[in-house]
């Protein structure tokens, strides 16, 4: 909880002028799935790029850039994943930024920083258990980033139900997840 609750969810871009670009951070996917493009993402994913052309569509004229390589150098890159989807779903190839060479957050938020310059105001997609984190490394790069978390985590509102108090192997992911995001908090420091 208090990772996903660390910034508010977002109805709408920021009103205020001056932002440059909504970036959507990397996740996972299964290129060589037998599947739709949709398909091959992993959800977490799905729902980040979702939620990015969803901002996007908001003001157009902006780039949506999306980011993230493979640790494995026989995998395409989810960035290149992502604008495939982003093209299909009506996204123009002039307004796409692809950084597929980033591995981490860190290396992205270091990529959005050359792409986009100095004191760049983004609105930045991610997990809402890796905002945090990424908000952490975009502003130590040099940006100015706006979160606009996403793919939620917690069950709000079933604390009351029976299934929220028994021990499951989705509640043991969450916990998982929090203490993966914990312990890379403690290396942004390391890292910039």
């Amino acid at each position: 909880m208090p990772l996903e609750t660390h910034y508010p969810a977002r109805d709408t871009l920021p009103s205020e002028p001056g932002i440059d670009a909504v970036v959507v951070l990397g996740g996972g996917w299964r290129p060589e799935a037998p599947w739709s493009s949709t398909g091959r993402l992993y959800d977490s994913s799905a729902v980040r790029l979702m939620e990015g052309i969803r901002l996007w569509r908001q003001a157009p004229d902006l780039p949506l850039v999306v980011t993230g390589a493979s640790r494995d150098p026989g995998e395409a890159p989810i960035a290149q994943g992502y604008a495939e989807v982003a093209r299909e779903l009506g996204v123009h190839e002039a307004q796409l930024r692809i950084l597929d060479q980033p591995t981490d957050t860190g290396e992205e938020a270091r990529a959005v920083h050359d792409l986009l310059g100095d004191g760049a105001r983004v609105t930045l997609v991610t997990s809402a258990s890796h905002m945090p984190r990424a908000m952490r490394h975009f502003q130590r790069a040099g940006l100015d980033p706006i979160a606009a978390p996403t793919h939620y985590l917690l069950d709000s509102g079933q604390e009351n139900s029976l299934g929220y108090w028994v021990p499951s192997a989705g509640h043991l992911r969450k916990t998982e997840r929090a203490i993966y995001e914990a312990l890379g908090l403690l290396m942004v420091k390391a890292e910039h």
